[in-house]
């Protein structure tokens, strides 16, 4: 069953045991060598697809041309074979912290993959790249590369559950860079006090503000995430090389959490696997159909359904009023209670209009749909109607709608909302979501049939049908698979497409 680890701050002259603190916790879980479910691996082969998916949409958009750039500037390092770049042949190798990197760009660039909310925010899929790419790096097969991405789910979803960080304005990729150097450990069957030492410096090495996520958002949005992967890639190796971590990281009188958190008074109930319990974290997590912020995924939903029943919505002539009664999260972080003015500005970066719930309500109450591309181009941003009707859209939070967002229950947890549309002719529409249609309380679960789905539709416009096969059939086997098939889970671009992508040039 699982153990919850009471966690506190505590004063340097109260000497807790290292093996009585959450590093050394999570440590212990990740190098458990207990087996992973039959579900947990299909999961987990769905999301490797979903991953692939995502990456291969945004393969000649601009940060991640420059962060693949960046990453095949260097060359491959002594101790392995190195790790394959998203697009790049598979022949061609860099090192597998920057790997990590480049690939993690692109599996987050679009904000199209995958998603758990609880006390804190994340995309667990983050995991992926920095584990793969060690996976690839040192020769692991199938089998130990599924371990070690059940791992990484797992703490990240633990963390999350209990850890809120965005109320304190730190990015939630501080709960990645722990989970990823363990999700390493646990695929390179590392022992408990090497993995400790490496999961004290993925925390302490990606802890950094949330204004990356605030006001007119940047490019960074997609490098954090890979920055996190590949510090908790040079995390792992410095721990290998027996280098230690400022200790104890969460309960320090000067950590994480007495500093950069809920203070000295501060302490968190923060679930764990048993010995010997299997991780199923990952199962708790859901996917996106659209590509735009999870808190936005019920609402497209919700404006593709009054879009079919009520044409007219669409007209911003026939609105007056359109309030959007959600959650305090998705009220504040992607709402109008951001007080951010860019949230309504059609001339905004898509990093922002991504981040902008009136937005994208509005374009898919005209639309009846959402397009990872075309919904978010500048002409579709700035069509007159459009900026019309977007600016009588706003949020508003609702207690019983956050009280549910917050619910430890999976039955009743909701991302949605009610909206209220006050018509010019006096008629109001109300109607209301909980879960998006994908999410698995939704109108249309996502299967693996749905994630295949996805993966042909984002990338018959960059691969060949063949790689897009020879991908499939490699995922799909994923505990099967050899090291030198472990080493080919890559895609592999059409030729021209990356020619075609910015080519930057840079420092290195």
């Amino acid at each position: 069953m699982t153990v919850t680890h009471h966690v506190r701050v505590h004063r340097s002259d109260e000497d807790l045991p290292r093996t009585a603190q959450l590093a050394y916790k999570i440590a212990e879980v990740a190098a458990d060598p207990v087996a992973v479910d039959a579900d947990v691996v299909d999961m987990i082969i769905n999301r490797v697809i979903d991953n692939a998916s995502v990456a291969a949409a945004s393969l000649t958009r601009a940060p991640v041309s420059a962060a693949r750039a960046q990453a095949l500037d260097h060359p491959v390092s002594r101790g392995g074979a190195g790790a394959t770049v998203f697009g790049v042949d598979n022949a061609t190798h860099t090192s597998p912290e920057w790997a990590a990197w480049a690939n993690g760009v692109a599996v987050r660039e679009l904000d199209y993959h995958d998603t758990f909310l609880a006390a804190e925010y994340s995309h667990p899929g983050d995991n992926i790249p920095p584990i793969l790419a060690v996976a690839q790096h040192v020769g692991a097969d199938g089998a130990a590369l599924v371990r070690g991405l059940a791992t990484g789910y797992e703490i990240q979803i633990d963390l999350v559950r209990a850890i809120c960080l965005h109320k304190h304005k730190i990015d939630h990729v501080a709960h990645l860079g722990p989970s990823a150097a363990a999700g390493i450990g646990t695929l390179l069957g590392l022992d408990v006090d090497t993995i400790y030492q490496a999961v004290g410096q993925g925390l302490h090495t990606t802890t950094a503000t949330r204004q990356s996520r605030k006001g007119e958002i940047s490019t960074w949005k997609a490098h954090a995430p890979a920055f996190a992967g590949k510090m908790a890639v040079e995390a792992v190796d410095r721990a290998m090389r027996g280098e230690t971590s400022p200790s104890p990281i969460y309960e320090g009188e000067d950590g994480v959490i007495a500093w950069m958190l809920d203070g000295t008074d501060a302490s968190y109930d923060v679930p764990l696997p048993a010995a010997g319990e299997a991780k199923r974290g990952i199962l708790d997590s859901y996917t996106k159909e659209h590509s735009a912020e999870y808190q936005a995924q019920a609402w497209i939903d919700l404006a593709r359904k009054l879009h079919g029943e009520r044409p007219e919505l669409a007209d911003p002539a026939n609105i007056e009023r359109i309030v959007l009664h959600t959650s305090h999260h998705t009220h504040y972080v992607i709402g109008s209670g951001a007080n951010d003015p860019q949230k309504y500005d059609p001339t905004a970066s898509r990093e922002t209009l991504d981040h902008s719930i009136p937005y994208i309500f509005a374009v898919a109450l005209q639309d009846g749909g959402w397009h990872h591309v075309d919904s978010y181009t500048p002409e579709r941003a700035g069509r007159a109607d459009t900026v019309a009707l977007w600016h009588k859209i706003t949020t508003a939070e609702d207690a019983e709608w956050t009280r549910r967002y917050h619910s430890d229950d999976p039955n009743e947890k909701a991302f949605g909302g009610r909206v209220e549309i006050r018509l010019t002719n006096g008629e109001t529409v109300t109607d209301e979501i909980a879960v998006a249609d994908a999410h698995p309380l939704g109108a249309r679960p996502f299967a693996r049939a749905d994630y295949v789905r996805k993966f042909r539709l984002l990338a018959e416009p960059v691969l060949e049908p063949a790689e897009i096969e020879r991908f499939l059939a490699l995922a799909e086997r994923l505990p099967a698979l050899t090291a030198d098939e472990v080493r080919a889970l890559n895609i592999v671009a059409k030729p021209g497409v990356l020619e075609s992508a910015p080519a930057p040039r840079g420092l290195f």
